[in-house]
């Protein structure tokens, strides 16, 4: 009778021990919807309006190698504005020695027809995380060196939406 008294306070133990403890989760917030505009076009991502963009790539600089693709993919809102939805993929670094911030860099080659003739515009982009025991998230998007996003600490995850006016 003793042997199985000492067998379920066992299991009841380690049934305590595997219990979910969801404030010891750190939360990621890093999706980003990206999208581009300029003064007289509203959507530089829809490939059927004149002077958009026609095609795009994206390359890590920070990767291992020279030519390491990062998969941000073209999706399109109910009012048929383009956006790319950049999930993950590049490489991070440390930003501070703390670690508490880190960041990707990643280069833009955008495709247009300009007279009749292919014209590429490269851009860099750069994204800034504030990692904490509570949170891994988005806290600063730059744009060819220029600030077009800041969160602060603290505020709710959410999707970030990035603007870039060029």
């Amino acid at each position: 009778m003793m042997k199985y008294f000492w067998s379920i306070l066992i299991i009841v133990f380690a049934l305590i021990s595997c219990k979910s403890d969801d404030e010891s989760l750190q939360r990621i917030d890093q999706v980003m919807n990206i999208y581009m505009k300029s003064n007289t076009n509203a959507d530089l991502l829809n490939a059927k309006k004149s002077g958009s963009y026609t095609a795009y790539s994206v390359n890590d600089m920070l990767g291992d190698r020279d030519i390491s693709p990062v998969s941000i993919p073209l999706k399109m809102r109910p009012d048929s504005t383009f956006y790319m939805e950049y999930i993950s993929g590049a490489k991070r670094r440390k930003l501070d020695s703390a670690g508490t911030m880190y960041y990707s860099r990643m280069r833009l080659t955008l495709s247009r027809n300009v007279n009749n003739a292919p014209e590429n515009t490269f851009d860099t982009l750069e994204i800034r995380y504030r990692n904490s025991l509570e949170v891994f998230q988005v806290s600063q998007v730059l744009y060819n060196r220029k600030l077009m996003f800041s969160k602060e600490a603290g505020e709710a995850n959410s999707i970030n939406e990035v603007t870039i006016v060029k």
